[in-house]
């Protein structure tokens, strides 16, 4: 019986030792399944949902954006003159790799600064308390009492990172200058190739130094590469334009870099640091157009992260080349009577306040500037002299009031307001209103002369404007009568100044453009001043824009620069492929009947050669037709020279547009603030557009003999007319706005 009983109880143990083996690897197995399930669905997820992801990551680190310093796009004129082109020039760069140590960088910045001059210009003060401690590292942090680094890490709140970027902080501004006075020449010079060498990101190509890289060290480093790993010496293609005209821009120069505004814009889009970039108006305005496609390479890297081989995926391309609206001879004609008539008008007594002239005449069917003048007198500071710079820019960044030169616009409100109607006659009388001082024609101050409005636009009635502008206030002129105006009748006159262009954006293809100032309406009477021109401000370019308005027959155009892009030329002596033609853009057409239009048109044929006529002395016998009106605006003086503010001056205008039965071109003209005399008249302005007309169609005709054309799809490359060269290094001349 008792042998029976062990079996049973080891039988059991048995059983229950297989029962327990059965429930663990059960459990085993369902572990493991768990885990490969959750592994499986985690590959899962990584490949289906997040692969792209990753796929991209790992193309950001193996393909590259190389500075293989392609050239910018050329710049020409409308007749293929060249305007802006690029001078090959020696060049230094470095690349970092991944595993490149900062001893290892150091190292190589000292054996560069044996070879080479490096500038220390834009060494700065914390680069160089960080080059000193990275010299005298222990030195440096016993700066720091350990008694107050204790502190700091005794702070739960702050990271490890946080602690030490307080130390960092506290050794720097104990940094005496007598422990930078340590520093030596050769130490600063390292410096200055090692921050070039840092400011970039791995595997991406720093240029070094480009700018006067002489031969002798092109050739010193080129023979030493194999021992500067990361080094390379590279062809870099600097700007130069041999035009002074401003309104092309400019580009940064390696040295100076992308500027700090745009840093992260420009380095999404895959610039270096120091790349070139258009830092002014054309130049950058298309500088998306003119940089170019820098090369692609592929590093393939070993398993420690060390590049060891590179392949190209894309070789890169210059930019494309420009084709402007300029032409470039009409331009230098044009700058030259500016200038001159400018110094003429300074020469005369109480013109103090003059300082500069403008100048734009463009197509009034296509919008192409044909040529953009802004003068500008300036004085050296050191000599007293005066000098002359280019402040085409000033055209559309400054505004003045343009006096009766707005009268054009103002007949064709007062049709589409339903004031007056077209040969409508009038009285030009004074004008009294109550509370206010008598308004009149320069021409009859105490008369009475019936006019029609072809005629009040020839002798520039004032008293034709003030009246037409009381009918859309919603009264009628009576002497000495109170003025009330209906409610939005100042926004009314300024809306219908705006579809001609007036007081609005242009819309040119150029940055900064400036609105002008409208001026506030403490009275009603300065309801009759804006109707003549002498209440609000508008530009240059607003002027052209405005009479190109009534000569194309009511369309506004917008203005442009740009006239074709073109692939980069072949061969050097013929334009490259045509890409693209800009086309006309028409932003608006103002209210009026072609009929109405018309009968402006007349009227300003009248200023240039009716009987009485204010421009007829300037147009009469000009061997073209044109017609324009002529400008005086007695003005308060707000320009740069606050200490005469407030002084009363005179701007004087002209706009005009010719021929006069089609229409080529239209220019505006100003001179603002020409003098403190208001007993004289002033025919600068006139003169100045009579003078630039005449050049545009002697020009006209020599291109017609010449078989010169804008519109050739086949255009040769033609050297400038100017004579200059301006390197971009060169320093901009100041001016004062």
């Amino acid at each position: 019986m008792r042998k029976k009983t062990k079996t049973q109880r080891a039988s059991s143990v048995k059983a229950k030792y297989r029962a327990s083996l059965s429930f663990r690897m059960n459990v085993l197995f369902f572990s493991i399944f768990l885990l490969f399930s959750m592994l499986i669905f985690r590959l899962g997820y990584l490949q289906i949902v997040k692969g792209e992801d990753y796929v991209r990551a790992l193309e950001r680190t193996e393909e590259v954006a190389v500075n293989t310093s392609v050239p910018r796009g050329r710049i020409y004129d409308r007749y293929g003159r060249v305007l802006v082109d690029n001078e090959p020039e020696n060049a230094i760069t470095y690349t970092k790799m991944q595993t490149t140590t900062t001893s290892e960088m150091l190292e190589i910045a000292e054996q560069l600064a044996m070879l080479m001059e490096q500038p220390i210009d834009r060494v700065t003060l914390r680069d160089k308390q960080d080059f000193w401690i990275m010299k005298n590292k222990e030195i440096a942090y016993e700066k720091v009492t350990e008694k107050e680094q204790e502190k700091l890490r005794e702070n739960e709140e702050l990271e490890e990172k946080e602690i030490q970027a307080e130390i960092d902080r506290l050794v720097r501004e104990r940094i005496t200058e007598e422990d930078l006075a340590q520093l030596t020449q050769f130490d600063l010079e390292v410096l200055a190739i090692y921050r070039e060498m840092t400011s970039g990101y791995n595997l991406s190509p720093q240029i070094i130094k480009s700018e006067n890289v002489t031969d002798e060290e092109f050739a010193r480093v080129s023979e030493r590469l194999s021992d500067l790993p990361g080094v390379n010496t590279t062809t870099d293609w600097k700007r130069v334009k041999l035009s002074s005209l401003a309104i092309l821009g400019r580009t940064t120069i390696p040295s100076k870099g992308i500027p700090k505004s745009k840093l992260n814009y420009y380095l999404a889009r895959d610039y270096s640091r120091n790349d070139r970039v258009g830092e002014s108006y054309f130049e950058a305005s298309y500088e998306e157009l003119l940089q170019g496609q820098k090369s692609v390479v592929k590093n393939i890297t070993n398993k420690q992260g060390q590049v060891i081989d590179t392949l190209t995926t894309y070789e890169g391309e210059p930019g494309s080349d420009l084709v402007t609206t300029i032409d470039i001879e009409l331009q230098e004609a044009a700058d030259r009577i500016v200038e001159e008539k400018l110094l003429e008008l300074k020469s005369m007594s109480q013109s103090h306040l003059l300082d500069r002239a403008f100048f734009v005449m463009m197509n009034p069917n296509t919008g192409e500037l044909l040529s953009v003048v802004g003068k500008k007198l300036e004085t050296d500071k050191e000599t007293g002299k005066k000098y002359i710079v280019d402040y085409s820019y000033g055209s559309f960044t400054t505004a003045y009031e343009v006096g009766s030169t707005v009268k054009a616009a103002t007949l064709l409100m007062g049709y589409s307001e339903g004031a007056i109607k077209p040969g409508e006659v009038m009285i030009d009388q004074p004008i009294k209103l109550a509370g206010t001082n008598v308004k009149s024609s320069i021409f009859n101050r105490n008369g009475r002369i019936a006019l029609n409005d072809q005629t009040a636009l020839e002798r520039s009635s004032n008293s034709y404007m003030f009246q037409t502008a009381i009918k859309i206030a919603g009264s009628t002129y009576s002497y000495n009568m109170p003025f009330r105006i209906k409610e939005g009748t100042l926004q009314t006159m300024r809306n219908a100044y705006a579809q001609f262009g007036l007081g609005v954006n242009t819309g040119i293809d150029l940055p900064n453009e400036f609105a002008g100032f409208a001026g506030e309406l403490t009275d009603n009477g300065k309801i009759l001043n804006l109707a003549i021109g002498q209440f609000d401000t508008y530009t240059p370019l607003q002027m052209a824009q405005y009479i190109s308005t009534v000569a194309n027959g009511g369309y506004r155009i917008e203005p442009r620069m740009l006239k074709e892009i073109r692939e980069p030329s072949e061969d050097g002596e013929m334009l490259g492929p045509l890409v693209e033609e800009v086309t006309p853009k028409v932003l608006n057409r103002i209210s009026n009947s072609t009929d109405e239009i018309n009968n402006v048109k007349e009227g300003l044929r009248k200023v240039y050669v009716g009987s009485r006529g204010s421009a007829r002395s300037y147009f009469a016998d000009a061997p073209y037709s044109a017609a324009g009106k002529t400008g005086t605006a007695e003005v308060v003086y707000y320009g740069p020279n606050r200490e005469e503010w407030a002084t009363e001056t005179i701007n004087i205008a002209h706009v005009g547009f010719a021929p006069y039965e089609n229409p080529e071109v239209a220019y505006a003209v100003i001179f603002p603030w020409a003098t403190t005399n208001y007993n004289i008249s002033l025919p600068h302005a006139s003169q100045t557009a009579r003078e630039i007309l005449d050049v545009y169609f002697e020009l006209k005709q020599k291109y017609a003999k010449e078989g010169r054309t804008s519109s050739s799809v086949k255009q040769e490359i033609l050297p400038t007319t100017t004579g200059e060269k301006i390197d971009e290094d060169t320093a901009d001349e100041t001016v004062t706005e």
